[in-house]
């Protein structure tokens, strides 16, 4: 008779965990919309270069970050933006001053990208098959303790262990 309570016990915990865990997941999503599925050229080398309004549906966190890369590039992935330490916002600002710590349109932070230059520099892939560019949001816990400037990797291993909720989208671009 113990053995049969114990197992029915055990039974609905861990059925409740799994609700739980499920929910957890539900929560850790973010929509992230970009408005566009191919990068208009205003945001890219060929045009003015500057960042693109970035839409974030579904966060409930203290701060932001985001890292737009290339999975495409010839040299391996490529780091086109870091900026952190951004209040939580359903949009984030077409053309993010390339300052290392910007007040205005939004406070951020912003670190060094593969060209290593401090802000947003838009694609620029060589001539042939489009590349894909990946503007990934994460949702933080806290305002992150980093320098302006600092690489991917400071960001990654900042971010670490705070990563609340996170979304993603992606756009084409070639030339």
């Amino acid at each position: 008779m113990m053995k049969h309570i114990l197992v029915a016990a055990l039974s609905a915990t861990l059925m409740l965990l799994s609700a739980v865990q499920a929910e957890e997941i539900a929560m850790k999503s973010i929509k992230v919309n970009l408005g566009f599925e191919k990068v208009p050229d205003v945001h890219t080398c060929e045009g003015k270069d500057i960042s693109p309004k970035i839409e974030v549906l579904g966060l409930n966190a203290t701060s932001m970050a985001v890292i737009v890369d290339d999975p495409d590039a010839p040299s391996g992935t490529f780091t086109h933006w870091l900026i952190w330490n951004i209040p939580p916002t359903d949009v984030i600002p077409e053309a993010i001053p390339n300052n290392a710590t910007i007040k205005n349109p939004i406070h951020a932070v912003q670190g060094t990208n593969s060209f290593g230059e401090i802000g947003y520099a838009g694609p620029c892939p060589p001539p042939g098959k489009p590349h894909r560019y990946f503007f990934r949001v994460f949702g933080l816990d806290s305002m992150l303790d980093l320098r302006p400037g600092a690489t991917r990797q400071d960001l990654e291993k900042a971010m670490k262990g705070h990563v609340l909720a996170q979304g993603e989208a992606m756009a084409t671009y070639g030339r």
